[in-house]
């Protein structure tokens, strides 16, 4: 079913103004951790979920003998939905209740847009992890130009006892739909079989991945030019079992889709989230990553993928190139086309900066890109790498925002970050649309 659409607008200045009266206001995040003690399994499990079977990640023994003298967790492990970390704040006081209630923007459609990630220090084995969420930035987009639109990002902060851990930022754009819009039109192209030659090609350029993973032997920032490429890392043909085997080490996300007895118990306190299948069994909406009748139903030609599937890949990309003693220190990506079933992706990128970072670390800025076998550029990206330099020394880790040691002030500082953000984006429309 489409959402009723009419010609009042849903972003409202009223709206926006009570949707910024959120920023900065801890909410406790819905679902528990899906690793409330992540060890050297969780790191494992995590890992062959996205099909990155790096030792790093997976042979503590291997990585006792790393440069980082134990075992750490493979970056999207390092917070992330609810991957890890138990609620700082588990419960609200009536006024916050209150504030919190309802969604100011009703009725303006939601696209979850791209995501955005910054790691600081390593995730160890047995650590306690917490974590804080919050609205952090609310982005009027309006113009004499364009339809308005409202950009929401929202950060989940994680920390050990003594030190910030990561964060990871989630944007939506929010945005009044026309009936136009509202008719779900999506890309129908239909996936055509593969002849024995391509799942031939497919295969020889995944067996020379491995050789391509830098592992122990140093990346130094001295010998990484601009121009210089990665990959390619090929990802599919997308099938179902790389979906559930993804689900097995990633859990299920904010929906905590739950079997048996635990679903029943969930549609009791979320009955919209359940449809009657042709049994007139109900379950979950989300049966559409793994049902093509019921992605059929929503208006997709096929079943298709999370957006976060394709961030693991682009994180694999990254971490296979840049070898044990690199730290990737951020990344983000856009979430521009459906992958579907049957598809396969060729992540690659392209070294576009090389340069010295804050407090004169050595770092290269990273373009990436997925790319399907139509020749579509479904999941652009960005990363920042660090690493050691023959000259500087081994990499030094990168500081949370303002020097910050736990979740709050992390939060504080991203509050702070987003609004002199959008002053920046403010005062660069007023030029673009000054007479």
């Amino acid at each position: 079913m489409y959402p009723i659409v009419t010609d009042r607008p849903s972003i409202t200045d009223d709206g926006v103004a009570r949707l910024r009266e959120r920023v900065g206001v801890v909410q406790p995040h819905p679902q528990p951790p899906h690793y409330g003690d992540p060890g050297t399994d969780a790191f494992r499990h995590v890992a062959e979920a996205y099909g990155d079977d790096n030792p790093l990640w997976c042979d503590p023994a291997y990585a006792d003998r790393s440069v980082w003298g134990g075992p750490i967790a493979p970056p999207h492990l390092n917070g992330g939905d609810t991957l890890i970390g138990a609620n700082e704040v588990a419960r609200l006081d009536p006024d916050t209740e209150a504030l919190l209630k309802g969604d100011p923007l009703r009725g303006a459609h939601a696209y979850y847009a791209g995501s955005f990630r910054e790691w600081w220090n390593p995730l160890r084995p047995g650590t306690a992890v917490t974590r804080r969420n919050a609205l952090v930035g609310v982005q009027d987009k309006r113009s004499e130009f364009a339809r308005r639109a409202v950009h929401e990002w929202t950060a989940e902060v994680f920390a050990a006892p003594d030190r910030v851990l990561s964060a990871q930022y989630r944007l939506m754009i929010r945005t009044d739909r026309t009936a136009s819009e509202a008719a779900g039109k999506y890309d129908r192209t239909p996936i055509e079989p593969y002849a024995d030659d391509e799942i031939d090609r497919i295969t020889d350029a995944v067996a020379a991945e491995v050789s391509r993973r830098r592992g122990a032997e140093p990346r130094w920032w001295e010998d990484v030019a601009e121009g210089d490429e990665l990959g390619p890392l090929v990802k599919g043909p997308l099938r179902v079992t790389d979906i559930v085997c993804w689900h097995v080490g990633m859990g299920m996300g904010l929906y905590g889709v739950k079997p048996l007895r635990l679903g029943h118990q969930q549609r009791e306190r979320v009955p919209r989230f359940f449809r009657p299948d042709d049994l007139n069994i109900p379950d979950v909406q989300q049966r559409v990553h793994w049902d093509a009748q019921w992605a059929a139903r929503a208006g997709n030609p096929a079943i298709y993928d999370y957006g976060r599937m394709r961030e693991t890949w682009l994180i694999h990309l990254c971490t296979d190139w840049m070898g044990d003693d690199g730290w990737l220190a951020a990344l983000d990506c856009e979430f521009r086309r459906f992958n579907y079933v049957g598809d396969t992706h060729w992540m690659t990128g392209t070294v576009t900066r090389h340069y010295l970072a804050d407090g004169g670390r050595p770092a290269v800025d990273l373009e990436l890109r997925g790319e399907n076998q139509r020749g579509e550029v479904t999941t652009p990206g960005h990363a920042t790498v660090l690493l050691p330099s023959r000259e500087h020394g081994p990499v030094r880790l990168p500081e949370p925002p303002g020097g910050a040691t736990t979740c709050q002030a992390t939060l504080d500082a991203l509050v702070d970050r987003f609004a002199t953000a959008e002053t920046a984006d403010d005062a660069a429309v007023g030029e673009d649309i000054a007479p």
